[in-house]
This record gives structure tokens, C-alpha cells and sequence, in this order.
């Protein structure tokens, strides 16, 4: 069996992972470049229980648990820890407790712990997908890369995808393209999938700051209110997201561009909150598209009235946490027919088919 995953980012290349652990052949097949949208550009930020009380909860609790066993078990390195995760606000009269964080201005009031080293962590998002994949193909997977124009159907069923004019050949074939599975939808009955534009900096720090996630609350000079998230990495650098826009997505993931002044914005709204991030080296200034659903949630499962065609994108801002468990899952789905770690139901795309 041959399964054929449309889409190098993260849960391309998650599948194919747990593809290879059950001796499946898998071939990834990308466009642009591997991790080279939202799955290289991410905060990295992983959360046990942010997503209780909602469909997303066990897949949420069994994918953090897949990632500190991928963790243990995987030779590379991609910068996993846990770390402590807290909440505030900027840009207004100071509320709340004072600020027990160093290397913020004093104008940041932190107001509350969202989470412990028990309950968040992170990964770096490029390193850990670049993983995943060089493991899979150590395993006999495929990484090939080229634009896909078409799926082949044969007797109701997909029987491989047109990569460049040459039809390529498989048993299964997995939509995991992000914002751009909603190419997919002129070859397969696929509900829509829409790309929500984020912008991001990445500042070189070294030891001076602490292992912190922060989500905080800011309002500019205009009056605007932002939600700036800010991650310390174990590398070193401190990655720093905030502005999204409707920005119309790109047909090629490499024409992705920030939005004219937004990283401008968000450089300034750094050094308000931070003396060491305003001093900093900025390595890199960037945008990507987050893919999202009617909905809210994923769509993970069988293309309805297709045999042997899945889906698996919409993610949203929690891509890289569910990663590892929609891998699994959806090897289970292929191979076993049904997966057994986590309910898919609720992420059934054919509930938006409709």
C-alpha cells in the first residue's frame, strides 16, 4: 500500500511519521519547500487542557502526550520543553498584579499563570516537522517535491494525484495542504477551507530571557487592541506574533509577504514591551496563513463519496499541538478503517457539506 500526502508542513509530514511505524509507504509531496507556511513560521506553543470543554479536547490531550513521547523516542533535536505561561495586559492603566517578569517594560502588568511546566510547552515548528519527516523517510517514506494539478480517479476511487504533468501512483491519497487544500476542492468534494493571515518577528536574545510564554492584551497608540503572544525559545531567539489580517491568500505559498506596515507595527509594539526585545537583532520578519473552517474545527477524515480520499487541514492556531494525534489517527483511519486513540466524529468533513 502506498498512501500519497499532498502537503509538506506538519501534518504531512505527522502522517507520514506514523505511516512508517506501521510499515506503510508514504509519499509526501509539496509545492514550495517543507515547513515552508504556517508549520515553519509558528509560535511552536503546546497546551494539555486549553482546549476542554470543547470537540478539540482529546485530540489536544492525547497530541500533547504524543509530543513529549516523540520527544524521548526520536533522535534530532527541535527545541522541546515545557514552560510556564503567563497572561497580562500593555497599553493601559495598570491593573492587576505587579510585573514579576525582568525582561518586560514596566508598563506590562502580568495578571494571571495560564499554565505550568505541567500543562505548556513548546517546540520549535520547522525543526520539529523537519524531524518528523527525516524520520519517516529513514523509514522509507518519500519527500518529492512538485506542484499537484489534479487527483486521478479510477472506478469511483482515487488512484494517485498529476504532480507536473506525470501521474504519480497510490492506494490513499491525504489532502494536507493548510489554507491551500481549498485548491483540492476543483478535484475532490471538499468543504472550504479559508487562510487567516498572521505576521511574526523572531528576535535574537541568547540568555537573557527566560523560558516564558506570554499572551497578553495591548492596545496601541490609535486605541486598536492587539493580542500579542510572545515565546522564548531554547534556542536563544523569542518569537513575537500579533496583526492578523483578510489578506487574500496567495496560489503559491512562496508569494506569501507581510502586510505593508504590519511588521512596522509590530516591531514598535516589541520594544514597548520589552527593552531587551527593542535592542535586539531581528532575524526574521514574516507572515503566514493559518487555515480555518466555517466551523472552527479540523477537518480530519474521509472525502465523502471518494474511496480511499482523506482530508486532514484547518487546524487553525493549534496545527502544530494536534499534529502528532492527527498523524495517528488518520494511519489508524487508513490502515485500520477506524481510529482508535481519539474520536473523529466531530472533525467529519462531510458535516460541512451541506
Amino acid at each position: 500500500m502506498r498512501v500519497l500526502i499532498c502537503g509538506g508542513g506538519v501534518i504531512g509530514a505527522s502522517i507520514a511519521y506514523f505511516l512508517s511505524c506501521r510499515g506503510i509507504a508514504a509519499t509526501v509531496i509539496e509545492r514550495t519547500g517543507l515547513a515552508c507556511a504556517a508549520s515553519g513560521k509558528a509560535g511552536g506553543f503546546l497546551a494539555l487542557d486549553w482546549c476542554d470543554s470543547t470537540p478539540l479536547e482529546a485530540l489536544a490531550r492525547r497530541s500533547f502526550a504524543l509530543h513529549t513521547r516523540l520527544a524521548e523516542e526520536i533522535g534530532g533535536e527541535w527545541d522541546y520543553r515545557r514552560l510556564t505561561t503567563y497572561g497580562g495586559s500593555a497599553g493601559f492603566r495598570r491593573r492587576g498584579a505587579a510585573n514579576v517578569i525582568d525582561w518586560l517594560s514596566a508598563g506590562v502588568t502580568i495578571s494571571q499563570r495560564l499554565g505550568s511546566t505541567e500543562t505548556t510547552a513548546q517546540v520549535h515548528p520547522a525543526k520539529f516537522t523537519g524531524a518528523m519527516m527525516r524520520t519517516a523517510q529513514a523509514r522509507g517514506a518519500e519527500l518529492r517535491f512538485g506542484q499537484i494539478t489534479g487527483v486521478v480517479h479510477r472506478n469511483g476511487r482515487v488512484a494517485g494525484v498529476d504532480v507536473n504533468g506525470e501521474t504519480v501512483e497510490g492506494d490513499a491519497v491525504v489532502i494536507a495542504m493548510g489554507p491551500w487544500s481549498i485548491l483540492a476542492a476543483r478535484w475532490l468534494p471538499l468543504p472550504a477551507v479559508y487562510g487567516l493571515k498572521g505576521h511574526s518577528l523572531v528576535f535574537e536574545t541568547g540568555t537573557a530571557i527566560s523560558a516564558e510564554a506570554l499572551f497578553l492584551e495591548y492596545r496601541e497608540a490609535s486605541g486598536e487592541m492587539q493580542t500579542p503572544e510572545l515565546f522564548a525559545r531554547a534556542d536563544g531567539t523569542v518569537y513575537v506574533c500579533a496583526i492578523s489580517s483578510g489578506s487574500p491568500l496567495p496560489i503559491d505559498p512562496a508569494a506569501v509577504t507581510p502586510d505593508p506596515g504590519a511588521i512596522e507595527r509590530l516591531h514598535r509594539m516589541c520594544g514597548n514591551l520589552s527593552p531587551t526585545l527593542g535592542a535586539a537583532r531581528v532575524l526574521a520578519r514574516q507572515a503566514c496563513y493559518r487555515p480555518v473552517t466555517r466551523d472552527g474545527l479540523p477537518l480530519i477524515g474521509p472525502v465523502a463519496g471518494v474511496e480511499a480520499a482523506y482530508v486532514a487541514t484547518g487546524h487553525s492556531v493549534w496545527g502544530i499541538l494536534n499534529a502528532p494525534a492527527t498523524g495517528e489517527a488518520m494511519t489508524e483511519l487508513i490502515t485500520d478503517g477506524a481510529a482508535r486513540h481519539v474520536d473523529l466524529s466531530p472533525f467529519d468533513p462531510a458535516r460541512l457539506s451541506l
